[in-house]
């Protein structure tokens, strides 16, 4: 009952803070006019007699026809442009009947000054899939799930209104990251095996893993030549009035940011088997408790190494694909800046992984084991 009581206390206290973080102004909420009002649209009429067909590519625009389906302007239909760039990442096409994001411009008496229909709608979609994640995970573990659950929103909201506008105002952030990630260690790890033990067997395991991968992604970056410009839109937030920040620095924080879930999760392995181990063998020497959990780590570690670079070769296999059908040789390839950045960042993520296991072993060693 004990720790049942400590965990309903810490699953109250984390319910209460991710409410404040919800509630918590980033701070760069004026960076869009005040007058913008988002509503959902439906497509009602579509003129593609301006668009250029070119190979793949369209180019010119679209005059659509767009029914507001909420708010004060609901019923109401307006003409919009969707104007076409020739690129397939980021171009639009809309067809009768299609739902969209669209972004109303009104006076000072609320009249509709511009219609823009920015994007087709998903939030509807992305809202049924994280309830259908919540069930899922609930129906599964339970109690245990739920608190997986509170964990992952706690995270979302932290690098959302914590890590993200602390970087934008010049925070530095490196340390910044460390502090963060160490926090929610700490949140993910406790909520999920309580304050015990093998609760602070995996944080110090897992915040020694993440410090390793830190010292190496921070080593190995200038090394590389590796700058943050690598990172999907990092000149365009340069050219947004925020030429101060370091990428190179932000670059080393996503390192280890990508590599903790993974640290952790092994972490949480090897400190679990640990204590069944020494739960089911109470006279079990401190020496033999570490040697099972080296095996344990030894195991695991194998396949969550093979995790990450599947996780990230996943996210450039188009890159792959354009340079074997360009006949590109491997040297070329991996002497690629952006190449480069992939395979700093799937090595050093798998030195935390490699490491957390020996330092959980010998953290749980002295924690579980009295003699």
């Amino acid at each position: 009952m004990r720790h049942t009581r400590y965990d309903t206390i810490l699953v109250i206290v984390f319910t209460i803070l991710s409410a404040i973080l919800y509630f918590i102004p980033t701070g760069f909420e004026g960076a869009q006019p005040t007058n913008a009002v988002r509503v959902r649209g439906k497509i009602v009429q579509v003129n593609n007699d301006d668009v250029q067909q070119l190979g793949m590519l369209k180019k010119g625009h679209q005059e659509v026809v767009v029914q507001i389906l909420e708010g004060q302007h609901k019923g109401e239909t307006h003409s919009s442009t969707n104007q076409l760039l020739g690129r397939l990442d980021l171009d639009k096409i809309y067809t009768v009947g299609d739902t969209a994001l669209v972004v109303l411009t009104e006076d000072q008496n609320g009249a509709i000054t511009f219609v823009n229909a920015q994007d087709h709608y998903r939030l509807g979609l992305e809202l049924l899939l994280l309830g259908l994640f919540a069930v899922l995970l609930i129906a599964f573990a339970g109690w245990t799930g739920l608190k997986a659950l509170l964990s992952f929103v706690f995270a979302a909201l932290l690098l959302w209104k914590g890590l993200v506008p602390c970087m934008l105002n010049g925070y530095d952030p490196i340390w910044l990251s460390l502090g963060v990630i160490a926090l929610l260690t700490a949140v993910v790890i406790f909520l999920v095996a309580g304050v015990t033990r093998k609760g602070v067997a995996a944080f110090a395991g897992a915040f020694l893993g993440v410090l390793t991968s830190c010292l190496m992604a921070w080593y190995f970056t200038y090394k590389f030549h590796v700058h943050g410009a690598v990172m999907p839109f990092a000149e365009t937030l340069l050219y947004s009035g925020f030429g101060h920040l370091d990428l190179a620095k932000i670059y080393i924080a996503a390192v280890f940011i990508a590599a903790s879930g993974a640290v952790m999760d092994l972490a949480m392995d090897v400190a679990a088997s640990m204590h069944e181990v020494v739960e089911k063998k109470p006279d079990i020497s401190r020496y033999e408790a570490l040697k099972s959990g080296i095996r344990v780590g030894r195991a695991v570690v194998g396949t969550m190494t093979t995790t990450l670079l599947l996780a990230y070769s996943g996210g450039f296999i188009t890159l792959l694909m354009a340079f074997m059908a360009q006949g590109i040789p491997l040297a070329n390839m991996f002497n690629l800046i952006y190449v480069a950045a992939e395979v700093l960042k799937t090595i050093v993520g798998s030195f935390g992984l490699v490491t957390v296991a020996p330092f959980t072993a010998v953290v749980g060693a002295f924690l579980f084991v009295r003699k």
